[in-house]
């Protein structure tokens, strides 16, 4: 599982170095750490290993693509999405049309989201927690409904 933050930094290719212990996690729970699938969500990037990205594409191929809603997630999401394998230093490469929409210069922010993890620009990541933070009470209340 993903867990924690860590701050990194884009090299002047787009490359990105993963903590050691996000890799171990693609190596012992998802047993791959070949690579990633990254794609684009609100303003941040989102990497699954191959297994849970599979998983996914498994659902939306059962989604009736005739609604335009589940055409337009496909469109923005699965469309979106690139196989970004791991080189010998351990990095992988971000491509550049990713780095646009995210906003990705030389400082990022890697959000663990248990099975998935979040890759964002600093200045955004701090901006979204300036927003979310006067909801955790409302957020806390929700969480609770679902037992946590």
């Amino acid at each position: 599982m993903f867990r924690g933050q860590s701050l990194h930094n884009l090299d002047s290719k787009g490359r990105l170095r993963l903590p050691v212990r996000f890799r171990d996690a693609l190596r012992d729970e998802f047993k791959d750490d070949s690579q990633v699938v990254i794609t684009t969500w609100d303003k941040c990037l989102i990497a699954y290993p191959l297994p849970i990205w599979r998983e996914i594409e498994e659902k939306v191929m059962s989604l009736p693509t005739i609604d335009p809603k589940v055409r337009e997630f496909m469109r923005y999401f699965i469309s979106g999405a690139q196989n970004c394998p791991f080189d010998k230093q351990g990095r992988i490469l971000i491509p550049q049309y990713m780095r646009q929409f995210a906003k990705l210069d030389k400082e990022v922010l890697l959000a663990g989201m248990l099975k998935s993890f979040e890759i964002w620009n600093r200045d955004r990541w701090d901006e979204e927690m300036e927003r979310t933070r006067p909801a955790m009470s409302d957020i806390s209340e929700k969480m609770a409904e679902f037992g946590i």
